[in-house]
């Protein structure tokens, strides 16, 4: 269905990025909140594969794509672990948490009128990113691409106090979505300016767990803007 996203390589790492950095370091059933569940498959996916006491609450705005989640969700009887509801985080009254994690929307674009609307990540590809990380959040994991200005969102977390506590590196073709020209013409653009890098067909999209409890001396966003800018 086109209304509602589909990249299986994407959303597979995102649910290993799920396992590895949040889920396998929960204790004493802690709380997830996740902004933009799409159909819900990265999320079931680890939740099958792990043992997880706690409830994940999601938000998505696309109707089909949380009704196809709602479906696969009670398929499996995960009821219990994993509530999405049809709204958006920024307008719901925050839930309180230990992790909020996203595989947001970051498409640079001068403009919506894209294939997917809600793809669409601002001018630079950055502006949900950089929101999400103003909401608070001990801990915030999120999908950042090489090619939606990645060291505007390290400056972020830095200002509002996040250190990169870890981060896996996936490198991906560029795909139906951003291969679009409207699309592909922007991010050579912002390649221009130095807020995009890519190179060919390929681009860097990160894994990247901020947390606020971390010991600068841990910090790893240096390590982390020299991989997504070395294409």
């Amino acid at each position: 269905m086109k209304d509602i996203f589909f990249c299986p390589e994407e959303s597979n790492f995102y649910s290993n990025c799920l396992e590895n950095l949040v889920l396998r370091n929960c204790k004493n059933a802690a709380s997830i909140v996740e902004f933009g569940s799409g159909d819900g498959s990265p999320v079931i996916n680890s939740l099958l594969r792990n043992k997880f006491d706690g409830v994940i609450r999601g938000f998505e705005l696309n109707t089909s794509a949380w009704k196809a989640a709602n479906s696969t969700i009670d398929e499996y009887n995960l009821t219990n672990k994993y509530v999405i509801y049809n709204s958006c985080l920024f307008e719901s009254s925050k839930p309180e948490a230990n992790y909020l994690v996203a595989n947001p929307p970051y498409l640079p674009a001068p403009d919506q009128d894209i294939y997917m609307p809600l793809l669409f990540g601002g001018i630079d590809g950055a502006t949900v990113t950089n929101e999400l990380l103003s909401l608070g959040y001990d801990n915030v994991l999120v999908l950042v691409s090489s090619y939606s200005n990645p060291k505007s969102t390290i400056e972020q977390a830095q200002k509002n106090g996040y250190s990169v506590n870890n981060f896996v590196v996936l490198p991906l073709k560029f795909g139906y979505y951003s291969s679009e020209p409207k699309v592909k013409k922007h991010i050579e653009e912002l390649r221009g300016n130095n807020m995009a890098f890519y190179s060919g067909d390929y681009y860097f999209l990160a894994g990247v767990l901020f947390s606020k409890s971390q010991e600068s001396a841990n910090d790893l966003s240096n390590q982390l803007a020299q991989v997504m800018t070395s294409l």
